[in-house]
């Protein structure tokens, strides 16, 4: 009898935090302080664990940014254990992300950072439709290569963007003109 493997997507909580912290420090090449990790505890659905057969192997958490008036979704880190790596739990994680902000639907782009000798990392994004749109010098301390690219995927276009109120949604161009046309 084959059992196929469980793959499940947990929140963050102060109990579980512990193992969050192991994870990271396990997985990333860059410690993470106290503050990230107060902020993961408050992120929601931007903050999950995941579990493969109820083990914990993997991780991603976000934070929304808003900047250039733009609202876009930072992917801080997202990883797996490296035994576990291509079963598909990154694939979890990210379509979770995906589905957070595609059902919020008032995101303009995702965007983070991979190192540059990321080879791995930076296939996976690209298999999603990221791009490389920048890269950062000496944007790592105390790890080498320190330079990192950022890497995008857009939601929406920039032009369309800069029609959006981000408290109220779109903004539509033609209000002004119904009034006239009902006088």
């Amino acid at each position: 009898m084959t059992s196929r493997a469980s793959i499940e997507l947990g929140d963050v909580t102060p109990h579980n935090i512990k193992q969050l912290k192991k994870l990271n420090t396990v997985v990333f090449p860059v410690t993470y302080n106290d503050k990230f990790y107060i902020d993961v505890l408050e992120a929601g659905e931007l903050a999950k664990l995941a579990y493969y057969n109820d083990i914990v192997v993997g991780a991603v958490c976000c934070r929304i940014a808003n900047s250039d008036n733009q609202r876009r979704l930072y992917i801080m880190t997202l990883g797996c254990l490296y035994p576990y790596r291509r079963l598909g739990i990154g694939t979890v994680m990210f379509n979770h992300i995906l589905n957070y902000v595609e059902k919020d639907g008032n995101f303009d782009s995702i965007f983070l950072h991979v190192q540059v000798n990321n080879n791995g990392a930076i296939a996976f994004y690209k298999k999603f439709g990221f791009e490389i749109v920048e890269t950062k010098e000496n944007y790592y301390k105390r790890i080498k290569p320190a330079d990192a690219y950022v890497l995008e995927k857009t939601l929406r276009p920039k032009s369309e963007c800069n029609n959006i109120d981000h408290n109220n949604g779109p903004v539509n161009s033609h209000d002004s003109d119904k009034s006239k046309a009902k006088s």
